[in-house]
């Protein structure tokens, strides 16, 4: 394998296993999973599952993601929910203020910038 050239794959990386804040935490008991693949110059990339549960979120960063399974509903402060399931990708810009709601286990490559 070429020393340039990373897969977005699990595989040989030791996940890292957290939960939201107390503070955040709005339902459910959500364990997070990630497996950051890459962390160079203030960009990470990798990928990232949450079992059900629901809490509070605010970007300083920004970060695309793409659903591969699961189901989310994401709500930004103001605006409709937002529902996600495998094959949506999309944006959340620095500023996003809301929740995130995993319905169903949900699991995402991301990439994000600092």
């Amino acid at each position: 394998m070429s020393a340039r050239f990373l897969p977005l794959l699990p595989e040989g990386i030791t996940p890292e296993i957290a939960r939201p804040a107390p503070e955040k935490l709005i339902e459910g008991d959500p364990v997070f999973t990630t497996w950051n693949v890459e962390e160079h110059d203030g960009v990470f990339a990798g990928i990232w599952q949450a079992t059900p549960g629901t809490w509070a979120i605010a970007y300083d960063e920004w970060e695309y993601c793409r659903i591969l399974s699961g189901v989310s509903v994401i709500t930004e402060e103001g605006e409709p929910a937002r529902r996600v399931g495998p094959g949506d990708a999309f944006v959340i810009r620095p500023g996003f203020r809301g929740t995130w709601q995993v319905v169903e286990t949900t699991t995402k490559d991301y990439v994000i910038r600092l």
